[in-house]
């Protein structure tokens, strides 16, 4: 007989968004697990706002923060869940006062949340990103793009064998190189992939960017990429988990998403309108990182950090 079920709720406080995660797992007798979302919602709250230039979180985008996990308290207290737990990743990290924001969330939403570092992130997205694959032997990258960070996880089957976190992602990419820019020029945008290009030379063997055959991308750039591919409005997940995006269609979407001005870009179909002002850091991030590593497509999965934490709290 499967064990009870547990519901289990995260939350994930990145660079550009906030996002809450609830899902019910349970476990069969011979170990297998069944995952089931039952919520999951993100907000563009921006808390990396600054961050690359000032070294401290600005108060309002703090603000926007507690606001978004005030409201995702409220909707957990509507579940039976068994546990909760949040993390903090590259912003909190580069902040001086991440640790200290840490412990105002769960002054104000009664939510523990862990800063943690590059590393654990690292395997919390690999987690998350293969919890659904069967063992094939197959030498793959997980691709995370943040909002101040990227983190990429070469891994074959459950086993990691590398990982790093690039100080590069859409809102640090976005500041440093585009700015108020409407839309970017050519030549900001190779900035960025010079940058990329750099720090992949820099941080990741060639051992390891030739071993890899396949591509997983998680979160919300390779996720809204997906979504352009299908000209997905409104945005659904289903179609999203598992599409596949040729690197070619990617620098298409790239090609056409950079040549609008922010508000028109705004009605592109399937690119979120919050996510209008960094998403071409975004892509041009993750054909950055494609290219690297000789790949010609990524996998895009709603699976990511969030699942991976669950699957910690299901284990501790």
């Amino acid at each position: 007989m499967s064990e009870l079920p547990k519901v289990i709720a995260t939350v994930d406080i990145g660079t550009n968004s906030t996002r809450l995660l609830i899902c019910s797992i349970s476990t069969s007798p011979s170990g297998d697990l069944a995952i089931s979302d039952l919520e999951r919602h993100s907000n563009v709250t921006r808390l990396g706002d600054g961050v690359d230039a000032n070294g401290h979180l600005d108060p309002a985008a703090r603000e926007r923060v507690l606001i978004a996990l005030t409201g995702y308290k409220e909707i957990v207290d509507l579940y039976p869940v068994d546990a909760i737990s949040g993390v903090l990743t590259s912003a909190g990290r580069d902040a001086a006062d991440g640790r200290e924001f840490t412990e105002e969330i769960l002054a104000r939403t009664g939510i523990a949340v862990r800063l943690i570092s590059g590393d654990q992130e690292a395997r919390l997205s690999f987690a998350g990103a293969t919890s659904e694959r069967k063992p094939d032997g197959q030498t793959i990258l997980v691709c995370d793009v943040g909002g101040g960070s990227t983190e990429l996880i070469v891994g074959r089957d459950s086993e990691i064998l590398f990982h790093t976190s690039l100080a590069a992602g859409v809102v640090r990419q976005t500041e440093r190189h585009i700015g108020l820019s409407d839309p970017p020029s050519s030549q900001q945008l190779e900035l960025i992939a010079e940058e990329v290009r750099g720090l992949i030379d820099r941080e990741v063997p060639d051992q390891f960017r030739t071993a890899t055959t396949a591509c997983i991308a998680v979160a919300g750039t390779a996720t809204t990429l997906a979504a352009i591919d299908q000209s997905l409005e409104p945005y659904d997940p289903e179609r999203v988990h598992g599409a596949t995006v040729s690197l070619g269609r990617s620098r298409e979407i790239l090609k056409r998403i950079a040549a609008l001005p922010l508000a028109e870009r705004r009605d592109v179909a399937g690119l979120h309108p919050d996510r209008a002002p960094t998403a071409v850091a975004g892509a041009e991030i993750l054909c950055t990182v494609l290219d690297c590593f000789a790949l010609d497509r990524f996998t895009a999965s709603e699976h990511d950090i969030l699942r991976g934490e669950a699957l910690r709290l299901l284990k501790s």
